[in-house]
């Protein structure tokens, strides 16, 4: 084997044996009489941004305390960096934006960092640059020297971001990051998760804005009742075949079979190739309809969301 073949084995070699940010095996935690998780698998790669949705109760939050040792399981098992749930050393790498948080008042944007900084075991030298650097991030260098108390929500929303990224982790929770953002804070979010992707860091997001989801995730996981119903590539949504024709002027036999009533209209579902849609359309004008519209393209999220849902999977 020449060298630069066995450089190329060995970095292949190498690449495989790097564990992934995240991976569980049926993981179930009871509260009491109360099953918050029922056998949640997952597996979450490095460097991609992986959404995770559910309703309400669905186990979210439970999943993330789990992840970051603020839980033990009550069965099951997991890996957080290679490193089993909990593990110290794997926590160090990790930054984290709960859902519900709160920074003392009186204190300063640049002074909640400094205290992150302390609690990070950055050297305190770092600690100049790594403010500087973080408030640009968020947004809010301009309100370094303002007290947390006199914040707006999204304003405390952008500092709690800027906390969880404090000593560049490899892998970051946000949960709910953009729930108190108006369109301008939400843009801001998803350049800073674009710019985490970039850099090869892992970002694992709770988020009930489903578009907001499509827009960043590389893939997601769809959860309820405890367990996972799905995993889905978001380029696997973007590529369906799917095709959508409103026509009217058509009786009900006179309908393809995967169709639904719009108003007076029907709404006409298929899978088909997009070759195929041209035969598909004269083949409803042959039978007397008239088409109002013809929309080729994905299915969304919300409806995959839904849809396994109201499944169960």
């Amino acid at each position: 084997m020449t060298g630069a073949a066995a450089d190329v084995s060995a970095a292949a070699a190498a690449s495989l044996a790097v564990p992934p940010a995240i991976e569980t095996h049926d993981l179930v935690k009871r509260y009491g009489g109360i099953t918050a998780l029922d056998g949640l698998s997952m597996r979450v790669e490095r460097g991609e941004v992986f959404g995770f949705l559910g309703p309400n109760g669905a186990g979210k939050t439970t999943a993330v305390k789990l992840c970051l040792g603020m839980a033990r399981p009550t069965a099951g098992s997991g890996q957080v960096l290679g490193a089993p749930l909990g593990d110290i050393e794997a926590r160090r790498a990790i930054g984290y934006l709960p859902e519900l948080f709160r920074y003392q008042q009186w204190l300063s944007a640049a002074e909640v960092l400094r205290v992150h900084c302390e609690l990070a075991g950055l050297a305190r030298r770092e600690w100049p640059a790594t403010v500087e650097r973080t408030l640009e991030q968020v947004g809010l260098t301009e309100r370094a020297a303002d007290r947390v108390g006199t914040f707006s929500k999204g304003m405390q929303q952008r500092l709690g971001l800027g906390v969880a990224l404090i000593g560049r982790p490899q892998l970051v929770f946000l949960d709910e990051p953009t729930s108190a953002l108006d369109p301008v804070g939400r843009l801001d979010v998803r350049r800073i998760i674009g710019e985490l992707r970039s850099e090869g860091v892992t970002v694992f997001l709770n988020s009930h804005l489903l578009t907001e989801v499509e827009r960043v995730c590389d893939r997601v996981a769809i959860v309820d009742r405890g367990r996972v119903l799905a995993q889905l590539r978001l380029a696997d949504l973007t590529s369906d075949r799917t095709v959508r024709i409103r026509v009217s002027g058509l009786a009900e036999a006179d309908v393809p079979g995967h169709a639904s009533p719009d108003g007076n209209d029907w709404r006409v579902v298929e899978d088909v190739a997009p070759d195929d849609v041209p035969a598909m359309v004269a083949d409803l004008v042959r039978r007397g309809g008239q088409v109002h519209a013809v929309v080729p393209g994905a299915v969304s999220l919300e409806e995959r969301f839904i849809g396994l849902l109201g499944s169960g999977g």
